[in-house]
């Protein structure tokens, strides 16, 4: 048969399969990426069906996923906000990395990966799933809780964060020397910190130059700027989806909604192909060995990431319900987590750091919206339990605080475990 033909054979049928597996996962209310890992895992090596003439575009579509997987997170803030995140809650993003990233930096050299290997998996553990916990809010109906913005401006810290992380670990991964690693990260920092002085400054005017009434228009702009500053990020050894990363932040009003609309199918299905390209370069053989430690790191780094969303709460005001909340919320990990874990992959640097980082994920993806429903109902239940046992009448969440003048109706109202919302 003729190698386009299989290639269309091949590449239909995988897009087919995430299809009906993305439906299956509507249908259980929970994230598809674990389905789409496991589909990986059985096309690639080792598996049921390896894939043969499609994987090379699968690759190609593997990165595109990631360029607007982080495009598409950029437009859902502005510069603006970022500063004022940055000014206000960088003593909640220090907290989240000491307590999320060392777990899996100790791990790593327990197991004797060494130090290169460690600053990968501190990274696998440290960053939350954006994607997935947009997801939850919405279908638990916390978008408008009180501890949303904590939770919201956690993951932006972390995805500021990254624009520092990444091109560390590119250099580390590419075995630069010291003084080429120090020149790629102040060039990473300098363009980064000069996309968000232009988004901050002229960011009007770069939106009403990309926006047009014309979707089509919008589509081929918006899409093509982002690849080409995507490439240029790549060419200086910073990483292609901080580039895509800057550019969605640097878009704002109508533009950056138009955009969102318009990429949103696109960002799902390229998306889709980067978790499928992942799992297909993992071998499911060896998976087996390294289950365990990848279940003992997930219950540990769960329970920081609930007690970092806990301890944010608090310092922002919010009553014990939402601190409980914010903390189950923050325990998903997604697509920032397997973005990590495959640059070490491709740089051969640990051969079981990709099986971990996919069984990791793996076990909180399918974990995280578990804990994001009745990590507040079991926290308060085993509050009660202790207080009955002290002697003590048992607190119903925490000694409400009096209602603002600007928000008494969001003060006077708590989300029970349905997502729903009553009067106390």
């Amino acid at each position: 048969m003729h190698s386009s033909a299989i290639f269309l054979i091949e590449f239909g049928a995988i897009i087919l399969g995430l299809g009906l597996l993305g439906r299956l996962a509507g249908r259980l209310q929970f994230s598809p990426i674990p389905l789409y890992l496991l589909a990986g895992l059985a096309f690639g090596e080792g598996g049921l069906l390896p894939l043969g003439a499609s994987e090379e575009f699968v690759a190609i579509g593997a990165e595109i996923g990631v360029v607007l997987l982080l495009l598409m997170l950029g437009l859902e803030y502005t510069a603006s906000d970022l500063v004022s995140n940055l000014k206000t809650q960088y003593p909640a993003g220090l907290v989240d990395m000491l307590l999320n990233a060392v777990p899996g930096a100790i791990l790593a050299l327990l197991l004797g990966w060494g130090p290169v290997a460690a600053v990968v998996l501190a990274g696998v553990t440290w960053i939350s799933s954006s994607g997935v916990i947009a997801k939850v809010l919405n279908d638990l109906g916390r978008v408008g809780n009180r501890e949303t913005p904590v939770i919201l401006s956690i993951l932006v810290l972390e995805d500021l964060a990254m624009a520092v992380y990444l091109p560390i670990v590119t250099a580390l991964l590419a075995g630069v020397s010291l003084a080429a690693g120090s020149v790629t990260l102040a060039v990473a920092l300098g363009v980064a910190g000069l996309v968000l002085f232009v988004a901050v400054r002229y960011g009007r005017v770069i939106s009403r130059f990309v926006s047009s009434d014309d979707a089509e228009k919008l589509l081929l702009v918006v899409l093509g700027l982002t690849l080409l500053v995507a490439g240029i990020a790549q060419q200086l050894q910073v990483s292609a989806a901080v580039g895509a990363f800057l550019v969605g932040i640097a878009l704002s009003g109508e533009a950056a909604e138009g955009a969102h609309n318009l990429l949103s199918p696109l960002r799902d299905l390229f998306a889709a192909v980067f978790f499928v390209f992942f799992g297909l370069h993992t071998d499911p053989q060896s998976i087996p060995p390294v289950i365990l430690p990848a279940f003992v790191l997930a219950v540990v780094t769960a329970l920081t990431k609930i007690a970092t969303g806990w301890w944010a709460a608090r310092r922002a005001g919010i009553l014990g319900k939402g601190r409980w909340r914010a903390g189950g919320t923050l325990v998903a990990r997604g697509e920032f987590s397997i973005v990590i874990a495959g640059l070490a992959v491709t740089a051969g640097i640990e051969p079981q750091l990709g099986p971990l980082a996919t069984s990791y994920v793996l076990i909180l993806v399918v974990l995280g919206p578990l804990t994001a429903r009745y990590t507040e109902p079991i926290a308060l239940r085993l509050t009660r339990k202790r207080s009955s046992a002290d002697g003590v009448p048992a607190p119903v969440g925490a000694t409400p605080a009096p209602a603002s003048a600007t928000a008494p109706a969001l003060e006077a109202l708590e989300p029970v475990e349905d997502g729903r919302t009553e009067r106390r």
